[in-house]
């Protein structure tokens, strides 16, 4: 009995705590890429990480996975973290705005609606199909609040990164919903981050110097985004794909840009006009209608 009200609390509870911590994400990537290069970051954080899930899986004595399922894993994290990541770091650096950036992989949770569609038989009603276009127009009035689109030039290696990371994280949740079942979490994670560990290594010996000013904000960052993301948020992340359909889990996509935004506000002074707060409002409308249970 206990079991089962913590998983149902858990389940309850999850897409709150992953949006409020998924957010964080460009927070803690602002705090530490003035000391550190993006990919290298990235691979530090992934090391790091490890270690923690080696760790958990000793405490926890987490379950054996097969060499198989132990591939698949390494796929899923090939394509959620080191596609994702590494495509909106490095579209980032190649002089996309961020916001910009931002906007392009919050495609996801309707790309996602498709692929849930053609892939995994995941039909959706109306008004579902309805909000995830209302929470894709409230992200856009989000994001976009006092750009000057005019004045953006954008390369052709840039749009690639981020359709690289855009692509990724929705095969991702496709094929972790397809080949992640029964899998442990801990032990499933641990492969996951292996994997994006080889790339990023891979990346940042290949294009970067690997330059690190050890500045307090670098290191709270970085303990922020291994604990509070690669570990608790993914781990939220994990379930709620194991538990729900795809394109409910994708949708709480459109919240991250909204709460990220109120945090870059609230820390650092970044403006957010009632026309954002409207768009925040418009987006929140748009999950409720996709994830809310029909009568």
């Amino acid at each position: 009995m206990i079991n089962l009200s913590l998983s149902t609390l858990i389940t309850r509870w999850a897409p709150l705590v992953f949006v409020l911590l998924w957010s964080t994400g460009f927070i803690g990537a602002k705090f530490a890429l003035p000391y550190i290069e993006p990919f290298n970051l990235l691979f530090i954080r992934m090391l790091a990480t490890l270690v923690v899930f080696a760790v958990l899986i000793k405490i926890f004595r987490a379950n054996k996975i097969t060499p198989a399922q132990a591939a698949h894993q390494m796929v899923v994290g090939s394509l959620v973290h080191a596609a994702y990541l590494g495509g909106v770091f490095a579209a980032i650096k190649l002089e996309m705005p961020a916001g910009l950036a931002a906007l392009l992989v919050g495609l996801q949770p309707l790309l996602t609606a498709l692929m849930g569609l053609v892939f995994l038989s995941e039909r959706l009603n109306f008004k579902q199909w309805l909000g995830l276009l209302l929470g894709l127009f409230g992200v856009c009035i989000v994001l976009l609040q006092g750009q000057d689109l005019s004045q953006i030039t954008l390369s052709g290696a840039a749009l690639i990164a981020v359709t690289i990371a855009l692509f990724g994280i929705s095969i991702g949740t496709m094929y972790q919903k397809r080949f992640g079942v029964g899998v442990n979490l801990l032990t499933g994670s641990f492969f996951q981050y292996l994997a994006t560990a080889i790339w990023m290594g891979l990346l940042t010996f290949s294009f970067e110097q690997q330059q690190i000013t050890w500045h307090p904000h670098l290191i709270g960052a970085l303990l922020w985004l291994v604990f509070g993301l690669s570990i608790i948020a993914i781990l939220l992340l994990m379930h709620m794909i194991h538990e729900g359909k795809t394109t409910q889990v994708a949708s709480y996509f459109y919240l991250v840009p909204p709460v990220t935004a109120i945090e870059a506000w609230w820390l650092f002074g970044e403006t957010l006009t009632p026309f954002a707060i409207g768009g925040m409002f418009i987006a929140i409308y748009g999950v409720y209608l996709v994830i809310k249970q029909p009568a």
